[in-house]
């Protein structure tokens, strides 16, 4: 999931009821946002002189439009439809747009083909192979299963649109390409990264994460914004603006042609920053203006803690030597340093999943569903993942006769001592759940299954660090237990 910022900024449809949520419960509109005075049209909607906030292309944002999709739109309706949505952006926004935005069409068969990663005849490339033990470290993705064609059939799934900020247009996945429908929610999302990507320039290095965490703290950012606004959006329709209705779909825009996210862990994952980042953007908005976030457009946040939370704290420095023997190495060209760093927010799913999928007497899964105010959709807030402080996992890799072997060291730093214990007890009861055997002091087997191998979890202090290799004589080669603490 990770460098995928100046490629595509998706919605994502929540395809899957995990837990009961009720409709967002708007406030009143905006008092305009940091661009500028809205217009205000007459009662004929003349066009206005100028280019004012609330009108684009022809049309106001409270103007009545003359579209109807239950036969699929014609590409004046298109036109028309795009426009008064791009007016309505403005409105909700504050912020003018500089150029007409295009919105075409693709079947979920041709995105599905365009995101599946190519050619896989040549085997994994080295990125592949360290960002299988990424997934593998969570309990999200087992050794049964390659990481990236998870994502990618997951992702292919979920995706009801995406933005793209290289070619600067919209594509609408429909089940209909040739009687397209464009759900309003979709559209008016995309055209908020349109807008951002206008005045932000979403392909910058800043907006793209280098590490899986900081992509979702980004992501809590330009995502929350997009999802805040379509909030904002969807309680004035049927009150104070008349939208467009949108047929249910046949494997169509707003939905993932019937089927349910492939793997529920990355579907959380990926999710995170819809559900949490509207709250933080609400936050912003409430407590200092927008020109918070525009502020934290021109600085965005750096960890999923800070969106979770609405904190500004920042990560505690890890320092890790490698001290790996024996042939054991890491992969140098990949992450930070070989490294990446997970965050809170996906630990919290590696707790979630594990509880619903292996029983692991971890969380109480139902506390999925304890939403967060108004714009909030899940709860991504636990015990054993509240309190990190940083994380980094480093892949390793042993060329082994034909082939190769793989393991890994995490280094999880924590506010407390105490939640250190928690997050080593959570982690503890997965191990548990898996039928860990206890081979020596701190060291466990799981002796099959998809994540089948032999670890090492010690706790110093605020510091929980975890290794992983295929047999416990590896663990030694992979981290000296001497070495652990640096």
């Amino acid at each position: 999931m990770r460098r995928r910022r100046g490629l595509v900024v998706p919605a994502v449809a929540l395809l899957l009821v995990l837990a009961g949520c009720a409709a967002p419960a708007m406030e009143s509109d905006p008092a305009g946002g940091p661009g500028g005075e809205v217009g205000v049209p007459n009662d004929d909607f003349d066009d206005p002189a100028g280019d004012p906030l609330g009108w684009e292309d022809g049309y106001w944002h409270n103007e009545s439009i003359d579209v109807d999709q239950s036969d699929g739109l014609s590409d004046d309706e298109l036109r028309a439809y795009v426009g008064r949505a791009m007016a309505r952006v403005e409105y909700l926004r504050g912020r003018e747009f500089e150029q007409r935005v295009p919105v075409s069409v693709i079947s979920r068969a041709e995105y599905r083909n365009r995101s599946s990663g190519g050619d896989s005849s040549a085997g994994p490339s080295e990125y592949s192979q360290w960002n299988d033990q990424i997934w593998e470290a969570l309990f999200v993705v087992g050794e049964s299963q390659g990481s990236g064609s998870a994502i990618s059939s997951t992702r292919s799934a979920a995706v009801a649109g995406f933005y793209s900020p290289t070619d600067d247009e919209i594509k609408v996945i429909t089940g209909t390409p040739e009687s397209p429908t464009i759900s309003n929610t979709t559209l008016i999302h995309e055209l908020v990264h349109a807008l951002q990507d206008q005045h932000y320039d979403l392909t910058k290095s800043k907006y793209g994460g280098e590490t899986q965490d900081a992509q979702l703290a980004t992501d809590g950012l330009v995502e929350g914004d997009a999802s805040y606004i379509e909030q904002r959006y969807v309680e004035r329709c049927g009150g104070a603006w008349e939208c467009v209705p949108t047929p249910a779909p046949s494997g169509g825009s707003g939905g993932g042609g019937g089927a349910g996210p492939s793997n529920l862990g990355i579907f959380l994952t990926i999710f995170q920053p819809y559900s949490d980042g509207p709250v933080y953007v609400h936050d912003l908005v409430s407590t200092e203006g927008w020109g918070a976030v525009e502020e934290r457009f021109r600085e965005p946040p750096v960890s999923s803690e800070q969106i979770i939370h609405r904190t500004s704290e920042t990560p505690t420095p890890i320092t890790y030597r490698d001290r790996a023997r024996n042939g054991w190495e890491t992969f140098p060209e990949q992450g930070e340093d070989g490294s990446d760093t997970v965050g809170e927010a996906s630990m919290y799913v590696m707790f979630w999943y594990q509880a619903r999928t292996a029983d692991a007497e971890t969380i109480d899964t139902r506390t999925l569903g304890n939403a967060d105010g108004p714009y909030d959709t899940y709860n991504y807030d636990a015990e054993p993942s509240a309190g990190w402080a940083n994380d980094r996992l480093f892949p390793y890799q042993k060329e082994v006769g034909d082939g190769e072997e793989f393991g890994y060291v995490w280094v999880t730093e924590w506010d407390t001592a105490q939640d250190a214990r928690e997050f080593r007890r959570a982690y503890q009861a997965i191990l548990d759940a898996h039928d860990a055997e206890q081979r020596a002091e701190n060291t466990y087997v799981v002796p099959e299954g998809s994540y089948a191998d032999a670890f090492r979890v010690t706790r110093s202090g605020t510091r929980v660090t975890i290794v992983n290799g295929p047999t416990v004589s590896d663990l030694d080669d992979i981290r000296p237990q001497s070495s652990q603490s640096s």
